[in-house]
């Protein structure tokens, strides 16, 4: 079993290194971890292999065997993100406000390193990448604890990124790996409350859920994502078409595609039939309400927990509404907070849809797909979080900063 104590106090001491590195001299780091990656692809696809024959032993689908999958392109694509973290603004060190108070004090807020980052996450290799170079690039030490389905692939990118650091005279162990993949051992990480100053899960709801009522770690709740489509009684049919197979089918598998179909009872006699033909071609399973029903041959009907599933498959489940009120009164009972679309061309809807939907990403005429933060332009994410407090959405190397006050004085004393 991974002795975690000894992790996070290496952990500890590399983040103490790490804070007193500059921009440059990250950078030149970060240059090297991506070139250890694309040198070793041969070997980086051979360990992923190996994960996806457990995922065949373990029966796991397709549409989610694509979120574990790495290929040549994928390699390249991890690698040239963590070019494109070091090419970022590195935000440690900023200044940003400064001011004189009545004292004559001079008081600046500077950004700093949060510390000592731990990730709980599950299939999806790249996120090993993502996570080190995102925290590595913003001063902090992580550790990092992936799910059984990619453990080779997962442990062999670590070992790269560790050995990369070691060649360039740097602790391995601002970068660090859980070794196992044992519930308890996440469980004690969730615990390390001397050693973790946040703990990130980046996975389904269940994971999510399982962190936050075990964690007396602080904890940033990301990733699950029960997004919706709403089409107004005034969008366009061919857009509102495009929009809906490309949240839903392009890629189905991820936290930022579509579940749940919202349209107006003025439009659904004639928009349906349309869509359902789009959707058929894609392989796409319907679950229809009773209204829907009627316009929809090939769909079953819902059932009351669809609209609270985040399928991660070819399933969208579609409901027929009154009015944009109805809509909106759906999408905050049932939805995430991760990302919402309007299609309609009526500005005084997109403005109440904007206003009144409680998401991290709400969206006008586009798709959900784009909640991203290489999308938004901040390089890779640690993920997209679907909270309030400290962030919200795709979180980049800001969110990975804290506040530290510096005061310059004279010989000021409080009287």
């Amino acid at each position: 079993m991974t002795d975690l104590q000894l992790l996070g106090d290496q952990a500890k001491r590399a983040a103490t290194q790490l804070g007193l590195l500059d921009t440059k001299q990250k950078n030149q780091l970060l240059y090297s971890m991506a070139a250890a990656i694309q040198d070793n692809t041969e070997e980086i696809l051979q360990a992923n292999q190996s994960d996806l024959d457990q995922a065949d032993e373990n029966g796991i689908k397709e549409v989610m065997k694509d979120r574990l999958r790495l290929t040549k392109e994928r390699v390249e694509a991890m690698a040239d993100g963590i070019r494109q973290v070091a090419q970022l603004k590195d935000p440690i060190g900023t200044i940003k406000h400064m001011w004189k108070n009545e004292d004559g004090l001079t008081i600046g807020q500077k950004q700093v390193p949060i510390g000592v980052i731990g990730i709980i996450y599950e299939s999806r290799p790249n996120v090993t990448t993502d996570a080190a170079s995102l925290c590595f690039k913003s001063g902090n030490a992580v550790i990092l604890r992936g799910g059984k389905e990619s453990f080779y692939s997962n442990q062999l990118l670590v070992d790269i990124l560790q050995e990369a650091l070691e060649k360039n005279h740097f602790s391995r162990y601002a970068i660090q790996f859980v070794d196992d993949t044992m519930h308890e051992t996440a469980d004690e990480m969730m615990q390390l409350t001397d050693f973790l100053d946040v703990l990130i899960p980046r996975g389904g709801a269940g994971l999510i859920k399982h962190v936050k009522e075990n964690a007396k770690v602080p904890v940033i709740e990301t990733g699950t994502g029960n997004n919706h489509i709403y089409v107004d009684k005034e969008a366009q049919l061919d857009m509102a078409i495009e929009i809906i197979a490309n949240a839903k089918a392009q890629r189905p598998s991820v936290c930022n595609a579509c579940e749940t179909l919202l349209i107006h009872k003025e439009v659904a006699a004639f928009f349906l039939p349309a869509i359902e033909e789009k959707l058929i071609e894609l392989d796409v399973e319907l679950h229809a309400d009773q209204r829907a029903s009627e316009y929809l041959p090939s769909a079953t009907l819902a059932t009351k927990e669809d609209w609270a599933t985040e399928f991660l498959d070819y399933i969208l489940a579609v409901k027929v509404v009154d009015s944009i009120d109805e809509a909106i009164a759906h999408i905050n009972y049932y939805n995430t907070k991760h990302s919402e679309a309007i299609v309609t061309d009526n500005y005084f809807a997109t403005q109440k849809f904007l206003n009144e939907v409680d998401a991290a990403a709400v969206y006008v005429n586009a798709s959900t797909r784009f909640t991203d933060g290489f999308v938004f332009g901040f390089g890779a994410e640690i993920g997209i979080s679907t909270q309030k407090l400290h962030a919200r959405g795709p979180m980049g190397l800001e969110a990975l900063t804290s506040t530290k006050y510096i005061i310059y004085g004279d010989g000021q004393i409080r009287k």
